[in-house]
């Protein structure tokens, strides 16, 4: 089984590092793990965004799986590019699986980047928004996509100490993606 490995670890420091190790993680349980950054782009070349996409594309259209890090991306929500991923893996009806190393409810999140308050009866953040409300870690659209294409987003109980770098709750999701290699 081909697990895309969605996630803004592509941004880190030692993104290459980080890669190796989930790749590392995923041959250990029987699986390939397709990481972003394995494609050989130019990052000089004047279409280089365009080549990165259409990479990253051919290799979850090569995947049977996805295992996305939807850990709070620069902001309260997840990383979009790793969203659109997961959604794109969704709707192609494969295998998806997605982690959080932060399991605070997405509300909750919100508020350490602005005000929230009740108004009405309904949350809403300074700019008067109202704040998704639904108990879930991320917003409903990608917490249920995972219920009902794959598994439920896997998030620690407690926030571990390095946030990008703690592979405890990615390996979960690769136990369970090989689990149901073993089941097929």
């Amino acid at each position: 089984m081909k697990i895309y490995l969605a996630g803004p670890d592509v941004f880190l420091p030692d993104a290459v590092e980080i890669g190796r190790r989930k790749v590392d993680i995923c041959a250990a349980h029987g699986l390939t793990g397709l990481y972003p950054l394995d494609n050989a782009i130019d990052l000089t070349a004047p279409d280089a965004s365009r080549r990165i996409f259409c990479g990253n594309e051919a290799m979850m259209d090569a995947a049977d799986a996805i295992i996305a890090n939807l850990t709070p991306f620069r902001g309260a929500g997840a990383d979009p590019g790793t969203v659109y991923e997961l959604g794109y893996m969704a709707g192609r009806r494969k295998f998806c699986l997605a982690y959080s190393n932060d399991g605070a409810v997405y509300a909750d999140r919100v508020g350490r980047f602005m005000d929230v308050t009740s108004e009405d009866g309904r949350l809403v953040d300074a700019q008067g928004l109202t704040v998704e409300d639904f108990g879930l870690v991320d917003n409903l659209m990608m917490i249920h996509a995972l219920e009902l294409h794959g598994c439920p987003l896997v998030a620690p109980a407690t926030m571990p100490i390095n946030v990008w770098h703690d592979l405890a709750a990615f390996e979960t999701c690769v136990r369970m993606a090989a689990a149901r290699l073993i089941a097929t």
